[in-house]
């Protein structure tokens, strides 16, 4: 694990928030259930740039609190479910 990535975590620890907490997704009439954990470990694999851009945005959500890691998670999600399906999407 980055040092990033441990940041993101230990952000969420000290929260008392679960790394493991869940998101759904309705897509195509399927439910598509992604965790906190996948979400951070999916934009790890992006450029440091991007990682550094991703801890800011989380702490940022957090320092908001009334919901905002909740919707960072969410916004999060859809932005990795979006790039999936338009890799999939057949031209």
């Amino acid at each position: 694990m980055n040092e990033i990535a441990f940041k993101c975590r230990e952000l969420l620890s000290k929260e008392g928030i679960d790394i493991l907490s869940q998101i759904d997704f309705k897509i195509n009439d399927k439910i598509k259930t992604v965790t906190f954990e996948y979400i951070i470990d999916t934009f790890m694999m992006s450029s440091h740039e991007s990682q550094l851009i991703f801890l800011a945005a989380l702490q940022k959500s957090i320092n908001s609190k009334e919901g905002g890691v909740e919707k960072f998670f969410e916004g999060m999600g859809q932005l990795l479910l979006m790039t999936h399906l338009s890799k999939n999407i057949e031209v």
